[in-house]
């Protein structure tokens, strides 16, 4: 299993994102106060459809529960599929820390 937090500082919610390898899915629990992101707080993810940014499941949720373009869940979410997929190394990933963007 894969567990991320995500800091949306600008909007003042903080997300827990979980992750979990079932057969050829990635089954995706959001923790999350925020209205928007409770709309895709439970996602079973095809792998298939993970891997591009146009035809994206995890995007085409986002879309759906209107989530603005900036929002960081999605990008969260896709680095617990690919950590569960097994195209990110937790540990490495664990080493790097923090993922930010700073104004």
């Amino acid at each position: 299993m894969a567990d991320v937090t995500v800091n949306s500082t600008i909007c003042g919610f903080v997300h827990k994102v979980h992750g979990e390898k079932v057969g050829k899915n990635i089954v995706i629990d959001i923790e999350t106060d925020c209205e928007k992101i409770k709309k895709m707080s439970h996602m079973e993810i095809p792998m298939d459809q993970t891997l591009d940014i146009k035809d994206n499941y995890v995007m085409t949720k986002a879309q759906e529960a209107k989530c603005s373009a900036n929002c960081l869940v999605p990008c969260g979410v896709l680095h617990v599929c690919r950590m569960e997929m097994g195209l990110l190394s937790p540990s490495l990933a664990k080493k790097s820390g923090d993922i930010s963007i700073s104004f």
